[in-house]
């Protein structure tokens, strides 16, 4: 059993505290209205905060799929959000559970640095490192496409 680990980086001219609240607080509402494929996002359990479990609903292929996320953390004050996949059509067979660790801090121009690691736990085989970034890459970036649909940021 092994952990495969990636972290990424990128920047928004939005400013942290007004992302935050659109990837964090208002996300349940916004995600569905930003990304196409994403139908929905509803909570399963608790009240949003650590522990609250997440049902979010996608269509890819013409057929309607969930993935169910644990949120793990949230901290407003630090611009922070983790969560992990704990089940659901994201979860590989091998893998025990998807972890993401966010954050954002201040950039410059007034704009945000945002960090994202990324932990596969349970690892049962080592398998193609490539195609893991792969797949890693196209997660990450519905999380760019979400940073850069700033029109929907300068509503908030």
């Amino acid at each position: 059993m092994g952990v495969f680990s990636f972290e990424e980086e990128t920047t928004s001219i939005v400013a942290p505290a007004r992302l935050h609240k659109a990837l964090v607080i208002d996300a349940d509402i916004l995600t569905p209205k930003v990304i196409d494929v994403i139908k929905s996002i509803e909570i399963v359990e608790g009240n949003g905060g650590p522990g609250t479990i997440k049902k979010l609903t996608f269509v890819e292929d013409g057929e309607t799929k969930y993935n169910i996320h644990k949120v793990d953390l949230v901290d407003d004050a630090n611009w922070a959000y983790n969560y992990s996949i704990v089940g659901g059509v994201g979860l590989p067979d091998n893998v025990e559970k998807i972890s993401f660790e966010t954050k954002l801090i201040a950039g410059p121009n007034g704009g945000s640095i945002a960090k994202l690691a990324r932990q596969d736990h349970g690892f049962t085989s080592h398998g193609d490192e490539a195609r893991k970034r792969t797949k890693h890459d196209e997660e990450l970036n519905s999380f760019e496409v979400f940073i850069q649909y700033n029109a929907v940021f300068n509503a908030l």
